[in-house]
């Protein structure tokens, strides 16, 4: 049995891949209105009142929990679930609000000695992957480079608490950034620079840097939230560079040559279920490790998001 934890878009999404999966799930959400409108569009059942009601019922524990619910509840709702002794956890991204709530999260995790997971779902593209076959095939990767620049006349209009718009690096620039080191390898040393700063959320908003992996590998990096762009990796091999912009798509540039193609993708997964998604709830509810980021590995890249967002 799987349990998952709210009724909004993303719950949505896991849904369908958890009927696809024909696995055996419950869905817990909150208000009444929420859990109708989920239960009219999926036909399935939906329990509500919240988490806390649904546990003092002291129902069976399930196997795994998904808990994808706002960002603000992530952490209080995980907490529940640790209390009540669920030990296999696939949490959304962030995490929390900031990086205490996520720090609090782990020590917590450690001392109910549960298996909590981050949902980073970008790193199951089929470009993603596809990619990192390329590299293993051209002999590995030799530097990189990033860009996580945002939407910001958009992200100010959006309906978010300024706790969540305060931390949007955290909140949404980290799924580029996760993914860069995820294809490039994880940063040991980085040098960083921020400048300007949102009314809205108050934080840095122009990013500049560079640094060098464990494997000794340079990378570079570069946002500028004031103007034009949108997110993208580079990778560096000996045959060439490869494009991920946007993320979902693939191309290339062999080195001597001025041509960029496009690599074809296998993308049947894509255009049935949301990017990322099918293969990464796949993974959890079957015990694959593979691209799945522990809690701890991103406490540890979350001290190096401290330094590019001037987080302190």
């Amino acid at each position: 049995m799987i349990w998952l934890i709210g009724t909004g878009s993303m719950a949505l999404e896991y849904e369908k891949v958890l009927k696809s999966l024909k696995l055996e799930y419950l869905i817990i959400g909150r208000s009444k209105e929420s859990a109708k409108k989920f239960s009219l569009i999926t036909n399935h059942k939906v329990i509500d009142g919240g988490l806390c009601k649904f546990l003092q019922s002291k129902p069976s524990k399930p196997s795994k929990v998904i808990n994808c619910v706002n960002v603000e509840e992530l952490k209080i709702t995980s907490f529940n679930l640790l209390n009540y002794g669920i030990k296999n956890i696939l949490l959304e991204k962030p995490g929390g609000c900031n990086i205490r709530e996520i720090k609090e999260l782990q020590d917590f995790a450690k001392k109910k000695k549960a298996n909590i997971k981050i949902a980073f779902n970008r790193r199951y593209f089929a470009s993603v992957l596809k990619l990192k076959e390329l590299i293993k095939k051209d002999g590995g990767l030799i530097s990189f480079n990033f860009d996580f620049t945002e939407r910001t006349d958009l992200i100010e209009k959006l309906d978010k608490s300024k706790k969540v718009l305060k931390n949007w690096f955290l909140a949404n620039s980290t799924h580029v950034v996760d993914l860069a080191f995820f294809l490039g390898g994880s940063p040991h040393t980085i040098k960083s620079y921020i400048s300007k700063k949102y009314s809205w959320n108050k934080s840095p908003s122009i990013f500049c840097g560079s640094g060098k992996t464990k494997e000794g590998l340079l990378f570079s990096y570069h946002a500028n939230w004031h103007s034009g762009g949108r997110w993208s990796i580079e990778i560096f091999t000996k045959r060439g560079k490869y494009f991920l912009c946007p993320l979902e798509k693939l191309f290339f540039q062999r080195r001597g040559s001025f041509k960029i193609k496009e690599i074809k993708l296998k993308t049947t997964l894509e255009k049935n279920f949301k990017p990322g998604i099918y293969l990464q709830t796949k993974s959890f509810t079957q015990g694959i490790k593979n691209n799945l980021l522990s809690l701890d590995d991103y406490n540890d890249e979350i001290n190096f998001y401290k330094k590019i967002a001037g987080y302190h």
